[in-house]
């Protein structure tokens, strides 16, 4: 095995162990019935921010989990600046946040699973990756994607179940 290779299974297994991280945060926001999207912000092999999404909670289209996680993490690092760190997020972002990650100048984003209907990294249109834009990101998807899929989806299940009833 080449260092390459073992370069390669450090960041597979990195990836996994942040994205377990980014999930417990989506719990967070099932536990107070917000969509479950879990976010963590890395630098240096160690977490910098933590969020989930609390729209509802905060009254705010603005308080989805990637955008109040690259507040907390410019809040630590002091700078705008993220140019240095790595977003997990468990649900693909928005247009709203993936503008965020591009103008932070975030050097990569791992995503769980991907969001046929609104994602802004590859579903609907890819803006971390526009070379019309000063800054591209790097991206990695499908990290414990089934795991990611299986909350949101039954999150929406059951939201639905409940609108059905009423």
């Amino acid at each position: 095995m080449t260092d390459n290779n073992n370069n390669s299974i450090e960041m597979e297994k990195e990836d996994i162990k942040f994205m377990r991280e980014a999930l417990k945060q989506a719990q967070k926001a099932l536990a107070i019935d917000e969509v479950p999207i879990g976010c963590v912000i890395v630098h240096d092999g160690k977490i910098i921010a933590r969020a989930y999404n609390q729209r509802n909670k905060k009254n705010s289209a603005l308080a989805h989990a990637e955008i109040l996680a690259i507040k907390k993490a410019s809040k630590i690092i002091g700078d705008w600046r993220l140019e240095e760190c790595t977003l997990y997020v468990t649900l693909e972002p928005c247009q709203m946040c993936s503008g965020a990650i591009v103008q932070s100048r975030m050097k990569r984003v791992v995503i769980g699973c991907m969001n046929k209907k609104a994602g802004c990294a590859g579903s609907v249109i890819n803006l971390l990756d526009m070379k019309e834009f000063n800054h591209q990101v790097e991206l990695t998807t499908g990290v414990l994607g089934e795991e990611c899929s299986h909350l949101t989806s039954s999150f929406f299940l059951e939201l639905r179940k409940r609108k059905k009833k009423s």
